[in-house]
């Protein structure tokens, strides 16, 4: 199963990037593989809230919807893909650092992240997207340092 683990260091307290992170609509504002994002349904983000989206890695589209399975604010969040060709699962873990917050991201590929481009391209698309993850987790932390409102 590919892994991909990255993380950064964010100016803002973790209560703040937590609340940032988990509202579905600003997923494609700072991950740029996520062409759209939306939360299915209404009512606070918690286990059990499922998001609709669609990605684009490497020019591949794809569609997806995941459920979070582990919520505990503001420390953790764990998506699972529900539906879809990709099979994921994205854990955020939280720490407060100083005066702001140690992000980790990770994201485990079930089915490999060459997936629909055959088992081989695997570690070719784990090297590329583990670079688009770090400069994801870059634009997220330049984005919540210049808003200080938290999204």
């Amino acid at each position: 199963m590919p892994v991909i683990e990255e993380s950064v260091f964010i100016a803002r307290p973790p209560q703040e990037v937590f609340e940032f992170l988990i509202k579905s609509e600003n997923i494609p504002v700072w991950d740029s593989s996520v062409v759209q994002a939306e939360q299915i349904g209404d009512g606070p983000v918690g286990v059990g809230t499922r998001t609709k989206g669609s990605s684009k890695v490497l020019g591949r589209h794809f569609d997806w919807v995941s459920e979070n399975t582990h919520f505990d604010p503001p420390n953790k969040t764990v998506i699972r893909s529900v539906e879809g060709k990709f099979d994921f699962t994205i854990t955020d873990t939280l720490e407060s650092e100083g005066d702001g917050t140690r992000l980790t991201h990770r994201i485990d590929a079930g089915t490999g992240l060459g997936g629909v481009f055959g088992k081989l391209a695997d570690p070719f698309v784990q090297k590329a997207h583990t670079r688009t993850v770090r400069a994801n987790l870059e634009t997220l932390a330049d984005l919540l340092a210049e808003h200080h409102d938290g999204g």
